[in-house]
């Protein structure tokens, strides 16, 4: 029997007073009870409007209706076919702007909670014994892939399950890129990553971390001495942005790319880790994107009092609502139409406050969005010993200086086209190379396009 509830199964999570004092996964996912009763939401309708909002292009249904049966491990095999990372996209997809925003259920109710059922499937996978999967026949052919973020670990696993040797260079000591160094553990548990990355190694992808494409070895070198046949470049944005206002060079002020990368590579949230995080008594993060709440987050549960400023108003932040809530439920304070226009010092040359100027958003412009626009003589400070500064990335302009014949922006990202094809023959880039700072899924899916491309390149050279 269909399930008719017009609304979803909730998603089972750990106090909001409990979970900003822990590291520990927030969302704590389905029973198979719930995942079964949520399955049954599904209509199957014919032509899968779902799948049509999926990046990778997962068969929804098809998936959803073995789940209903409680066929987990058949639901699953369904989900990889399309998806190297089902237990990441599960985790930090905005399903409510993808799959779930075309979901019928969702005109006269709640959709389909997907990408819940999708976790589901995945964690249900990760605690079977582990059996080794079909290692494919080798077709002669070898790869290279740069960076083992989202987007290099899908082109590499496309490409692996076609037989290809690949081999991925990663410039960190550990693999999974920022899934490894930019989300936190309580929304993305690194085992978890490792155990994704681990099935791809499964499948004869080798991983070389401690590599900087650029430094260590060229792009150009690994065609033409190491005799990878065709490059695959995923090596993201990792180049912080600042505001460029007096007393941003203070002790105290983070990028929010350093300040993440300290806590999860480097567990500095931990007793004993070796590497030191300050986030103060008072923090305040300065940005409305996803990772301004990952960071807001972060310092929440290092014991700071945090205050998120932002120069728009709620309804233009970019983050999810989902990441909003969260941070609201764990006492994170939001101070909105506020722009930070210097930081000021204590005598010793560390943070003492922020000083903001008031906005107020005017008429909308040609292109429909509100610009924020100072308010004459209004401005208020906010007390802290912590600033993150989380306005954006931009791609590392290393692999641009050193390949030649390689064509990008004025603003840094690699100009690729609708399958990856950069101005070099045989090279390949995808995901925030190309795009600057975007999302896991629409890397990932960028990702298996080059793979696609890749594949056809070397097959017919």
């Amino acid at each position: 029997m269909p399930n008719m509830s017009a609304k979803r199964n909730e998603m089972p999570v750990q106090a909001p007073d409990v979970r900003n004092k822990n590291f520990s996964e927030v969302a704590l996912g389905y029973t198979e009870e719930q995942a079964i009763d949520e399955a049954k939401r599904c209509l199957n309708c014919k032509n899968k409007p779902c799948s049509t909002g999926c990046p990778v292009q997962i068969d929804i249904p098809a998936f959803i209706a073995q789940v209903a049966e409680g066929n987990f491990a058949e639901a699953y095999k369904i989900i990889t076919k399309s998806s190297s990372l089902p237990a990441v996209c599960g985790r930090v997809c905005p399903q409510e702007t993808q799959c779930e925003s075309k979901c019928v259920r969702g005109i006269k109710g709640e959709p389909v909670a997907i990408g819940r059922l999708e976790r589901f499937v995945a964690d249900w996978h990760n605690a079977q014994p582990e059996t080794a999967p079909e290692v494919p026949a080798k077709n002669g052919h070898k790869a290279a892939v740069i960076g083992s973020g989202p987007s290099g670990l899908a082109c590499a696993g496309d490409l692996a399950k076609k037989g290809y040797d690949v081999t991925i260079f990663e410039a960190l000591h550990v693999a999974g890129g920022v899934l490894s160094y930019g989300i936190p553990e309580f929304r993305l548990p690194k085992s978890i990553v490792q155990k994704e990355i681990g099935g791809l190694k499964a499948l004869g992808v080798k991983v070389e971390t401690n590599t900087v494409v650029g430094k260590t070895i060229s792009v150009d070198e690994l065609m033409k001495e190491e005799g990878f046949e065709s490059v695959f470049i995923g090596s993201g944005a990792g180049l912080p942005r600042f505001m460029n206002i007096p007393g941003e060079n203070l002790n105290g002020v983070y990028s929010a790319n350093e300040f993440l990368t300290r806590i999860n590579l480097m567990k500095a949230y931990k007793e004993d880790s070796a590497t030191p995080i300050k986030a103060g008594t008072k923090a305040v993060i300065v940005g409305g994107g996803n990772v301004a709440m990952d960071a807001a987050r972060c310092a929440k549960r290092l014991g700071a009092e945090v205050y998120i400023v932002y120069r728009r108003t709620e309804a233009e932040l970019p983050a999810r609502a989902e990441e909003v809530e969260h941070a609201k439920e764990e006492g994170i304070i939001f101070k909105f139409l506020t722009n930070p226009v210097e930081i000021q010092a204590t005598d010793d040359g560390w943070v003492k406050s922020v000083h903001c100027q008031q906005m107020e958003l005017s008429e909308p412009d040609a292109s429909g969005r509100a610009k924020p626009v100072p308010i004459d003589g209004a401005f208020i400070d906010i007390e802290a010993d912590c600033v993150i500064m989380s306005i954006g990335t931009s791609p590392n302009p290393l692999i641009k200086s050193t390949t030649e014949g390689l064509d990008t922006q004025k603003w840094g990202g690699i100009i690729a086209d609708e399958d990856g094809l950069t101005s070099k023959e045989g090279v390949y880039a995808g995901g925030d190379a190309v795009t600057g700072a975007a999302t896991v899924i629409l890397a990932m899916g960028a990702g298996k396009k080059a793979a696609a491309a890749m594949d056809e390149y070397m097959q017919n050279k």
